[in-house]
């Protein structure tokens, strides 16, 4: 072979590997030898917050994340059993829409409940420090969901993962690493599209993820009200919370009897049914249905103007687009129904509103400020729009009704454009200087007899809604 046959053989070996890449997404690939990163101790004053919050380095810990918010909390457990939250970290990147991962190359966070084991940590990674976090899981599979190799990790570059800076993912590995070495098995990361509050469930109530989104909100109730790592099953296609000994290992066949705590499933049932009436009263006073689309995923708000490797950063710009829905149709509101709904309301509102009056919420077509600025009585009310809704028994007995029994309906995100080819893997870098994240103070949660006192009496529970109602962990 003469020295240019083997310099072009050598050249188109590298663009091959270039490619390969640069399609691979998520993916991590080891690299051959260690950087020393992964053995990094935790940092002094974390140390200090976990004393404060009655924890140790050694002691387990559990991991929440929330898309829309872009929040990353990691959670510690205390001598008593249960756990406190150490620190929330803002999300530096993810990809994709609001909405479970359902195939390879669909650029979507999964959402679910996924467990993280020593072997999915990756010491030696391409994004600085990564674990992989376990999908596709039980829940996943009954579905015939693609794709893998989905992580946490550093360089602020996402192509389907929760990405962090590098600073950041630094501490995360280090807190899980000394888990994993004080004894704990297995991390229980819980993913979700947003915090299950009441405003949330209430603006997104005609999402087509709405009924996945609810099981996803009872495993979010049960350790709210326990704050202990719930037990996690799959059966008829459903996530199961609370059930001991259920696992996963007949997630698509019917589900067996159930048996669990009388007392937790008490505190869980009254959660529920205080949130399902401040959602229906949410609805009553005039919070519109809307629809969030990103061009491509987003970040947190505390990363708006700051320079550095952000992956497509033209794609969280402006944020996402926010669209009204009609609440009987599920369609987004026409502009001139929009212009026509504002000036009524301008009409009629001659007083300044009362700190009861109904909630405003932005449309999608909202004018510029020039436009309201010329004083036009069209263009001017185009900013808001509030006033009535459909709080009809319905959507009441809609929203309670946790009965659906396949989550086929969930919505496929697809890309509005073709996934980018050209995206580079990001440089392997040394240590980032990050600000250290600020702390948030532990949760203390009352015991469940407090909490029954403290929630006004409900409604019962619709019969059933405990059995198929929850969130998954593969094994």
């Amino acid at each position: 072979m003469t020295k240019s046959n083997f310099v072009s053989r050598l050249a188109a070996l590298g663009l091959a590997a270039s490619l390969a890449a640069m399609l691979a997404g998520c993916e991590d690939d080891q690299l051959a030898s260690g950087s020393g990163r992964s053995l990094r101790p935790i940092s002094t004053e974390t140390i200090a917050m976990m004393s404060q919050n009655d924890t140790s380095p050694s002691q387990p810990v559990l991991i929440r994340t929330f898309k829309k918010e872009a929040e990353f909390e990691v959670w510690k457990m205390k001598s008593d059993g249960r756990y406190a939250l150490l620190k929330t970290y803002p999300m530096c990147r993810w990809s994709g829409q609001l909405g479970p991962k359902t195939r390879e190359g669909d650029r979507q966070v999964p959402e679910g409940f996924y467990p993280i084991t020593p072997g999915q940590m990756n010491p030696n990674s391409n994004y600085y420090l990564s674990f992989n976090v376990g999908y596709p899981n039980a829940y996943d599979r009954a579905f015939g969901r693609t794709g893998g190799t989905i992580m946490v990790h550093g360089a602020c570059s996402s192509a389907g993962c929760f990405s962090m800076t590098d600073a950041q993912i630094a501490e995360i590995y280090a807190i899980a690493r000394e888990a994993f070495n004080g004894g704990q098995r297995e991390i229980q990361m819980q993913s979700y599209p947003f915090h299950m509050t009441a405003e949330n469930l209430a603006k997104h109530r005609l999402d087509p993820n709405i009924e996945f989104w609810k099981q996803l909100k009872n495993g979010s109730d049960h350790f709210e009200v326990t704050r202990s790592e719930p037990e996690v099953g799959v059966c008829a296609k459903h996530y199961v919370f609370g059930a001991h000994g259920i696992g996963d290992s007949n997630a698509s066949g019917a589900c067996p009897a159930l048996q669990r705590d009388a007392e937790v499933e008490s505190a869980v049932a009254a959660k529920q049914a205080h949130d399902d009436e401040a959602v229906a009263q949410l609805v009553a006073q005039g919070v519109k249905p809307i629809e969030l689309v990103y061009d491509d995923g987003g970040q947190n708000p505390s990363f708006v103007g700051q320079k550095g490797d952000v992956s497509r950063p033209d794609a969280i710009t402006a944020g996402p687009t926010e669209i009204v829905l009609d609440d009987k149709t599920g369609q987004p509101i026409p502009a001139v129904v929009q212009v026509t709904a504002a000036s009524a309301a301008q009409r009629v509102v001659a007083t300044p509103a009362s700190a009861s009056a109904p909630s405003q919420t932005l449309v999608a077509q909202a004018p510029s400020s020039s436009q309201l600025a010329s004083g036009n009585p069209l263009l001017a009310p185009l900013a808001i729009v509030g006033g009535a809704t459909d709080t009809s028994t319905s959507f009441v007995k809609k929203w309670l009704n946790f009965g659906a029994a396949d989550d086929s309906s969930v919505k496929v995100y697809e890309p509005a454009q073709p996934v980018p080819s050209d995206v580079p893997l990001p440089p392997r870098r040394d240590a980032a200087g990050d600000s250290p994240v600020k702390p948030q103070a532990s949760l203390k949660t009352p015991s469940f007899a407090a909490l029954r006192t403290a929630i006004p009496a409900q409604p019962k529970p619709i019969p059933g809604t405990l059995a198929l109602a929850g969130a998954p962990l593969q094994q």
